[in-house]
């Protein structure tokens, strides 16, 4: 299934370029073009943690490890509270225990707890206000909820048993726990906490990309333990050129789904927008972000819920993990999937009575 997958992206890659040479004419071109665009926007939030990974692990490990081992718990899942993509898989391979536990942790529960924490959460509360704030917040709930389900089942499929993945998602489980209390009774200040751990994050990338360039260009060792730029710039370029393949390979399911999905989205009561808003998501968070807007209220809940797994699968995290783990790359799809279905069934359950309410004043 992994090689049909790596097919598909790179005849996706093929169409795109061929398309660009045609000025465009099937739309397939331009996503191509944005794949090789996100070359600098991915190496600025990626490059700069990349090099500071073993810095950080070194460094957190005197702290974390004791506590982790106390709890009888693989110290590499303190690296999921950061994103996939955001250092959390250089983090918790450096952490771990069991090497499989720091894929996971790295991988699947990054690309879900980590994603959530470090960008689905801060991003969204900042950019929405009013009801359209309310009514995602409420949908990020309900998707954690379903957060320690998702983590559980990657776990599994990870080829970790099922005990195991239980203990080590217990922590996952309190902290959605905390964040759903969080949200729900002080939402201001979890905003203003969460806005300023994504600024902690931004000023060690800038200042790891800035110290490892410094190191590049003038062969002056600052901090030895490093990865150098050059490496870092490695993972990012691989991951762009599978943006290449899977960003046009995304437009052609959206033109291919988008009737179908409509139909589902009229009989869920969340309109064309809504459930087009899901395929967003799981293509990319940010478009999905932007879309949120165009939704009614319960197409705004529903994609909040479906957001805490799901977001960016399809092309940011497959295409991170097929440049470094390309045997999870199935285990990412159908977990980050199972998630976001699940976010969104619990969303909607909760959510029927007051549809029905509306529709029969």
């Amino acid at each position: 299934m992994i090689q049909l997958l790596t097919w598909i992206m790179a005849a996706g890659a093929l169409l795109g370029g061929l398309d660009r040479m045609l000025g465009n004419r099937f739309g397939l071109g331009k996503p191509f073009e944005e794949g090789f665009q996100m070359l600098g926007p991915v190496a600025l939030s990626m490059a700069g943690i990349i090099c500071l990974a073993p810095i950080l692990s070194g460094t957190l490990g005197h702290l974390i490890v004791p506590v982790y081992h106390a709890l009888h718990q693989d110290p590499a899942m303190f690296g999921s509270i950061l994103a996939i993509d955001m250092g959390g898989y250089q983090m918790a391979l450096g952490l771990a225990d069991d090497p499989l536990v720091g894929r996971y942790a790295g991988i699947l529960a990054g690309s879900i707890l980590g994603c959530t924490v470090s960008f689905t959460i801060p991003t969204s509360m900042g950019l929405f206000h009013g009801e359209d704030r309310e009514n995602f917040a409420k949908g990020l709930l309900y998707g954690l909820i379903a957060l320690p389900f998702a983590q559980v089942l990657g776990a599994l499929l990870c080829g970790i048993s099922l005990l195991p993945a239980l203990y080590l998602n217990l922590p996952v489980l309190l902290l959605s726990l905390f964040l759903i209390f969080a949200l729900s009774c002080y939402p201001d200040r979890t905003l203003r906490g969460f806005s300023i751990f994504a600024a902690f994050l931004k000023i060690l990338t800038t200042l790891g990309l800035a110290v490892g360039a410094f190191q590049y260009i003038s062969g002056i060792t600052l901090i030895p333990a490093m990865t150098p730029l050059e490496d870092a710039m490695k993972i990012i370029c691989g991951i762009c050129i599978t943006l290449l393949g899977s960003l046009p390979v995304a437009e052609i399911l959206k033109r291919v789904l988008r009737r179908p999905m409509a139909r589902i989205g009229q009989r869920m009561g969340i309109g064309e927008e809504g459930v087009m808003g899901f395929l967003l998501f799981y293509l990319n968070a940010t478009p999905g972000l932007v879309s949120v807007p165009q939704m009614n209220r319960r197409g705004q809940i529903l994609n909040g819920a479906f957001a805490v797994a799901s977001a960016s699968c399809l092309t940011a995290h497959f295409a991170f993990t097929m440049q470094s783990e390309p045997a999870l790359a199935m285990p990412l799809l159908l977990t980050k999937l199972f998630g976001g279905i699940l976010g969104a069934a619990i969303a909607y359950a909760a959510t029927s009575h007051a549809a029905s309410r509306s529709r029969h004043p």
